[in-house]
């Protein structure tokens, strides 16, 4: 036997995805950190390049990965129980650090009780396994990232009982919210707090209050969800996200340690009971080895230094940059859409231009994201840079001044 015949099937496949602008540029490697020294942040090495880059990039918007912190409760978690956890969790691969964590961001988001999983996509993953059944009704944002789309699919629930309002739209929203079945007992109503790639935000607080109206209808009323991944940590006054910008609390929080708290892994936080449904059905808990005592450790650390005088700097650091570059955009005349997140997109609104601005971005000494067309509609392509705390005014200043240069 041999995989032969498939992968000249799967070869076609691949240069249909090339043909059609899809297929992603091979992956870049990192070897090697150069800490920040004076006014110049941290920069990083590529293999196969001899240049130093600025990431603007990473979702680690409060530069916690290199922390010292972080990496010494790392460091002593695996010296005491080794870096892995040796089986799953109902079969004794739960330690002490896993139990810390969730208690730890439970009263973070300001939830009952909380339950971490290997990442945030597997998080929106075990919870619409838990809660749905034959008689749920989904809604979700239009703009919502992948994971949530996939909860909503893996549901098996029929495309009746799914509704899509446009992006922010509250009107349509309760259009949806109108056009449910009578039969219908349990509403989920989804969303990302942050969306990803363009850095606004969902209005929890008018989400919430339109929810309110029609919750009696159903039997087990409508369960409002945000997957907050880009906001928890980087966002809001005191860094707990858009429920904190929005100053509104939705029923349940996804979120991740992976962006602003610099570590790896997933949560689910809400009530005692929906915890104890998403431990007791979740397949992408149950199957599934848990975080390592050191992602916990880490992500534990993180939490305590995002509750901290040091948090409240970190936060105010990464306002004050992401201000000097929205400032800087438009006083370069460049649009983007407005909003305080450290996610600013450019608006290139042209497919070549994006690829050239990319590129020169990157001899430069830069990385960013672009997208381009057939990824986002023509008209709507954008480089997507995003701040983070550990960048310098200087910094910021060079980027602003390549981008002048281009123009």
């Amino acid at each position: 036997m041999s995989t032969e015949k498939l992968d000249k099937a799967l070869n076609i496949e691949l240069e249909s995805l090339s043909s059609e602008g899809r297929m992603k540029s091979p992956e870049r490697v990192i070897e090697g950190y150069i800490a920040a020294k004076g006014d110049i942040g941290p920069r990083y090495r590529l293999k196969d390049s001899d240049r130093e880059f600025i990431r603007l990039n990473s979702n680690s918007y409060l530069s916690l990965s290199n922390h010292p912190k972080l990496m010494a409760e790392a460091d002593k978690a695996t010296r005491n129980f080794g870096v892995g956890p040796g089986a799953v969790r109902f079969i004794d691969g739960t330690f002490i650090h896993h139990t810390d964590l969730e208690k730890r961001i439970s009263a973070f988001v300001n939830k009952p009780a909380a339950k971490i999983f290997n990442s945030a996509y597997t998080s929106n993953c075990g919870l619409a396994l838990s809660i749905s059944n034959k008689k749920t009704h989904w809604i979700g944002d239009q703009l919502n990232h992948n994971s949530i789309i996939r909860a909503m699919r893996i549901t098996n629930i029929p495309s009746k009982n799914k509704g899509i309002y446009n992006h922010n739209d509250m009107a349509d929203l309760k259009r949806c919210l109108d056009e449910i079945s009578p039969e219908i007992e349990r509403v989920v109503v989804i969303f990302d707090g942050i969306f990803s790639m363009r850095g606004d935000f969902a209005p929890i607080n008018e989400i919430a209050e339109i929810c309110r109206a029609y919750e009696s209808k159903f039997k087990d009323g409508i369960i409002t969800v945000v997957d907050d991944s880009h906001g928890i940590g980087a966002y809001g006054d005191i860094g707990r996200g858009t429920p904190d910008y929005c100053n509104a609390w939705p029923d349940i929080v996804i979120g991740t340690f992976g962006k602003a708290f610099g570590v790896n892994g997933g949560f689910i936080a809400g009530s005692q009971a929906l915890i104890e449904c998403v431990r007791q059905k979740a397949d992408t808990y149950i199957y599934t080895n848990p975080l390592s005592v050191a992602d916990c450790a880490a992500a534990i650390a993180a939490i305590d230094i995002c509750d901290s005088d040091e948090g409240l700097t970190l936060l105010k650091t990464l306002k004050d940059r992401t201000t000097q570059f929205r400032n800087g955009l438009q006083n370069l005349g460049l649009e983007s859409i407005p909003g305080p997140h450290p996610v600013v997109p450019l608006m290139v609104r042209e497919t070549q231009q994006t690829h050239n601005l990319v590129k020169y971005l990157y001899n430069n000494g830069v990385l960013v994201v672009g997208l381009a067309f057939p990824v986002v509609p023509k008209g709507d392509e954008t480089i997507r840079f995003q701040v983070n705390a550990c960048h310098t005014s200087t910094d910021i200043n060079y980027v602003l001044n390549l981008l002048f240069k281009f123009k």
